[in-house]
């Protein structure tokens, strides 16, 4: 298992009408701790495309506890909890930085997928090599 925190500010764009985070923004927080994590194992997501593979989402969830506001802290736990093959899932928690409450959780389901042919394929070994250690926690 791997997990990386990502902390963010809310920006005054993310609100909605009523003051708080409007909900499709979770998944923008999704992503960008998807991609933190990515970074953190020396492997960040430009570096897939360079190599000619792109992840769709191909599917999404988000649930949701707790508003919140402008100009609060939020830390985005990004967790892989299985070693990916032809598919990759990420399960996300949303927590206020100072209470650790938990605000929203959710996942994503990504296709590795071959960025000529369109089509799925298996994660690439230079990607599993890269991520093998930290998911097994080997020093």
């Amino acid at each position: 298992m791997i997990t990386h925190t990502s902390n963010i500010r809310i920006r005054y764009a993310e609100t909605d009408q009523m003051g708080v985070v409007h909900h499709a923004n979770y998944f923008v927080y999704f992503e960008a701790g998807r991609t933190e994590l990515l970074r953190s194992l020396g492997f960040p997501y430009s570096e897939l495309e360079k190599l000619g593979f792109i992840l769709p989402v191909i599917e999404a969830n988000a649930k949701y506890y707790k508003s919140v506001a402008y100009d609060h802290s939020i830390d985005i736990i990004t967790t892989l909890r299985e070693m990916p093959a032809v598919k990759i899932r990420l399960d996300y928690e949303v927590k206020d930085s100072d209470t650790k409450e938990l605000i929203a959780d959710g996942y994503t389901v990504h296709s590795f997928v071959n960025s000529e042919t369109r089509k799925p394929t298996r994660a690439p070994s230079v990607f599993l090599n890269a991520i093998d250690k930290p998911f097994n926690n080997i020093q």
